[in-house]
């Protein structure tokens, strides 16, 4: 049977829908005669999530165990700016979902807590107000119309309606955030007198920014020396985060996937990084390079208050752990680059942690730190140990990087170790990266 022939008219009319699906698809409106706007997203800020430990562990969480009818604000410094923005919640380790009430976004005002009111925006999913988190899964918003320059503070407020308990968060956020009783998502400046400070990110886990042009991230690994252990609260001085300064002409991303307490091998204070990968790096949108500065712990923990009968992983452990990021990593195209461990004499005085240094752990170190540098695995090195070391004392950081617990570098350590980054060898066509 032959086909009859169809109309000008529906034909036309049915290209006219298509574009109008690939639109909606893309996050645009497209009107008749209008062209399809391609959209990039590029991960421009996370914060990696951690299951919340119970009140016998060694610190304390600096959340309540649970949050009803309560509003948390929470303050993050992007690496690259963009028109729209996107926000990811997590509920990874939790048993029961979580319902979000009303979220918006914001840019800072003057007032630590406050918002400038003019740029206030509602957040939506799925073009609802509000939503719900699944049990061991992740939100992701809608995108929103915000512009925000590279190197800018965002502002994201949520409601937490019904009994939230915290199973999910971000323990280390050096920023401060705060928790307020009622729906205060839209509230330009908090009530000094009724606000709870934390530095805690309970389920807030990534900021995503729509690029002109196809953007890049570079994500780095690591615990509490990248997750900024000892950096200045509220001054964006991680490691990370100088580096992100110096990459943010380029149009590359900087994304922070370090843990405290984090592990190559084992779960610590986050699950491990082998596990983590996938969320917290391979699965970012528009990762290119991954930088890895992780096993300190896995060296120094067995035998502490941490771990005080397990047993310290061997040279060839800890390799073929990174062998098995490396390929991974590799598989999805990106380059990796591998930091050096960084010296840890005298580590962590005077507190339960004091027996965290050994010279046994020194030496497992040092030979890990010469398979780093020779072994041909990485395809680029950032050599920590060399930028922070003590010249007179290399098994020690140097005074003026040191920022007092002889584990954790300051200020001034964490941008030396940002400044020694070789952003060709981490990105080879560094200069003809896309600007946002």
């Amino acid at each position: 049977m032959a086909v009859p022939p169809v109309s000008p008219s529906l034909a036309k009319a049915g290209s006219l829908l298509c574009t109008l699906v690939l639109g909606l698809l893309a996050g645009e409106a497209v009107g008749a005669g209008e062209a399809v706007r391609p959209t990039h997203w590029v991960a421009t800020w996370q914060a990696s999530p951690q299951p919340v430990w119970t009140e016998d562990f060694l610190f304390p969480t600096q959340l309540p165990p649970v949050l009803h009818d309560q509003t948390v604000r929470q303050v993050a410094r992007l690496s690259l700016g963009g028109e729209r923005v996107r926000v990811l919640f997590s509920n990874a380790y939790g048993r029961q979902a979580v319902t979000l009430g009303p979220v918006t976004l914001a840019l800072p005002a003057a007032t630590a807590g406050s918002v400038a009111a003019d740029s206030l925006k509602a957040v939506t999913f799925s073009g609802q107000p509000t939503s719900i988190i699944p049990a061991g899964g992740e939100l992701l918003s809608d995108p929103v119309a915000l512009s925000v320059a590279a190197l800018a503070q965002v502002v994201v407020s949520f409601y937490l309606p019904r009994p939230t308990p915290m199973t999910t968060f971000h323990w280390d956020g050096r920023q401060t955030g705060w928790i307020v009783p009622g729906d205060r998502t839209r509230t330009f400046h908090l009530e000094s007198g009724k606000t709870l400070a934390t530095t805690a990110r309970p389920l807030l886990a990534g900021i995503q920014v729509e690029t002109a042009a196809p953007g890049r991230s570079v994500v780095v690994i690591g615990d509490s020396i990248t997750d900024g252990a000892t950096a200045s609260l509220d001054r964006d001085q991680r490691w990370p985060d100088v580096l992100a300064e110096r990459l943010a002409p380029q149009g590359v991303a900087v994304v922070n996937a370090g843990i405290s307490g984090a592990r190559l091998l084992s779960d610590g204070m986050g699950v491990k990084a082998l596990d983590r990968l996938e969320r917290d790096v391979l699965a970012q949108p528009g990762v290119a390079s991954v930088i890895v500065l992780l096993g300190i712990n896995d060296i120094a923990w067995p035998g502490t208050a941490f771990a005080r009968t397990a047993s310290r992983p061997t040279l060839e452990e800890l390799i073929a752990g990174y062998r098995q990021l490396i390929q991974r990593a590799h598989a999805r195209g990106l380059r990796v680059m591998g930091a050096t461990l960084t010296p840890f004499a005298g580590a962590l005085p005077d507190t339960p942690l004091a027996d965290y240094y050994q010279p046994a752990k020194e030496e497992l170190r040092q030979r890990l730190n010469a398979w780093i540098r020779t072994g041909g695995a990485f395809d680029a090195l950032l050599d920590a140990d060399a930028a922070l070391r003590d010249p007179q004392q290399p098994t020690r950081l140097a005074p003026d990087y040191d920022s007092g617990d002889h584990l954790h570098p300051g200020d001034a350590g964490n941008r030396a170790l940002a400044a020694v980054v070789d952003l060709a060898a981490l990105l080879p066509e560094i200069d003809s990266a896309p600007q946002p």
